[in-house]
Parts: C-alpha cells; sequence; structure tokens
C-alpha cells in the first residue's frame, strides 16, 4: 500500500512540477504584463497546490500536513487578489496592453463613471 502511495505523491508533485514550468514559460512567452500575471497566477497556483497535496500526503505529520493545506488555501485566497490588484495598477499608470488585444473593458467601465459635463 505504501508503494502506491508513493506513486501518487510522485505523480502528484510531477504534475505540480510541469504546471509550475508552463507557468514560468508563460511569463516567458506571453507578449504583454497582462496575460504574463494570467499565466503566473493561474498555473503557478495550480501547480504549487498539487506540489504541496503531495507533500501533505507523504508528511507523516499531521502539523506538516495541516501546514501545507494552510499554505494552499493562502494561495487560493491572495494570488488572485494581488495579481488583479497588479493589473489595475498596471493598467491605471498607462502600461500598454498587446496590439492583438480585441477588447479593452477597463476602458469602457471607466468612462462609464466618468461624471458628464452639464449641457448648457
Amino acid at each position: 500500500m505504501t508503494e502506491l502511495w508513493n506513486i501518487i505523491v510522485g505523480l502528484l508533485i510531477i504534475i505540480g512540477a510541469f504546471f509550475t514550468l508552463f507557468a514560468a514559460l508563460g511569463v516567458l512567452r506571453f507578449p504583454d504584463l497582462y496575460t504574463r500575471m494570467h499565466a503566473a497566477s493561474k498555473a503557478g497556483v495550480f501547480g504549487s497546490g498539487l506540489i504541496l497535496i503531495g507533500l501533505a500526503i507523504h508528511a507523516s505529520d499531521v502539523a506538516i500536513s495541516l501546514r501545507a493545506v494552510l499554505a494552499i488555501l493562502f494561495l487560493i485566497l491572495t494570488t488572485p487578489i494581488s495579481a488583479h490588484l497588479l493589473a489595475k495598477a498596471a493598467y491605471a499608470v498607462g502600461y500598454p496592453a498587446w496590439k492583438g488585444t480585441a477588447h479593452d473593458e477597463m476602458r469602457t467601465a471607466l468612462n462609464a463613471n466618468k461624471p458628464r459635463a452639464r449641457k448648457k
């Protein structure tokens, strides 16, 4: 039975490492800050989460498993928020999107919230 658990842990760590590798490749290959941040936040958290799940299964100590689960929860809760805030700050200072971007919904939302001049 322990061999089965070792295989499961090994697969989780290998799959998590591949997702983390894909996140790093996305950061290197994608054309602009916004798509790079998307790759880092989505695939990076998923890969790290799989590696931490493998650690939690492999650890024979409950405290280590609990820390791994708490680390996964922390990543899931904080990474989307921080990526969103960084992208919003980059947009606010004028960091340009990729030329192939089809639609800029942030510009539409910001223009909708601006007060309109009164007609005389």
